[in-house]
């Protein structure tokens, strides 16, 4: 009898590990694109998860568990990048930039069979996207991460970061134009070798 009663309680309403161990896989592919490597990104989610654990009731009671969380992972996010600025710089990007740019060696010649490459194409792209998104403030990789790569609306992203909507368009299109000039700048240069 006992038994039954704690099948039936578990199975009413999910706990709080349940949804966010359900939300990891998703939170560390942001994390990893807003703390620029996974060792970072790991205790960005870690941190995020200690900071909800303390009230799970918010969280399990919140309309859209993700965005929630992923608040708190930016949130977290933003205050190691502030902490971190204060410390000696060193360069956190030189061992992903190095395994960026040797990429033509492993694919396939020209990339034209258009076959599987093991998924290296896909993993340089992600190296790619976190090298920029590495050179955004934490709040204009937030907007560009939610709306353009979660498809969260303007409107949805602002609530979710908590800033007026105009903010949120702000930050977007500032991120957008730093993207597309870095972009430019990048293509020039290797025009000129």
């Amino acid at each position: 009898m006992a038994d039954a009663r704690a099948s039936s309680a578990s199975s009413a309403a999910p706990t709080f590990d349940e949804v966010f161990c359900g939300l990891l896989p998703r939170l560390y592919r942001r994390a990893v694109m807003l703390a620029g490597s996974r060792q970072s990104a790991e205790d960005v989610v870690h941190e995020a998860y200690l900071k909800l654990a303390a009230r799970p009731q918010r969280f399990l009671a919140h309309p859209e568990p993700y965005a929630y969380a992923f608040t708190a992972v930016l949130n977290v996010a933003r205050d190691t990048y502030r902490k971190d600025r204060r410390q000696v710089l060193v360069d956190g990007m030189e061992g992903v930039e190095e395994a960026g740019a040797g990429g033509g060696a492993g694919g396939a010649p020209g990339g034209a069979t258009g076959g599987w490459d093991g998924g290296v194409e896909r993993r340089q792209s992600e190296i790619e996207a976190v090298r920029l998104l590495g050179k955004l403030s934490q709040r204009q990789a937030g907007i560009v991460i939610l709306v353009d790569l979660d498809g969260y609306t303007i409107d949805q992203a602002a609530k979710i970061m908590k800033v007026h909507r105009g903010t949120a368009a702000r930050h977007r299109a500032r991120a957008l134009d730093r993207l597309r000039a870095y972009l430019v700048e990048s293509e020039h240069g290797q025009a000129g070798r």
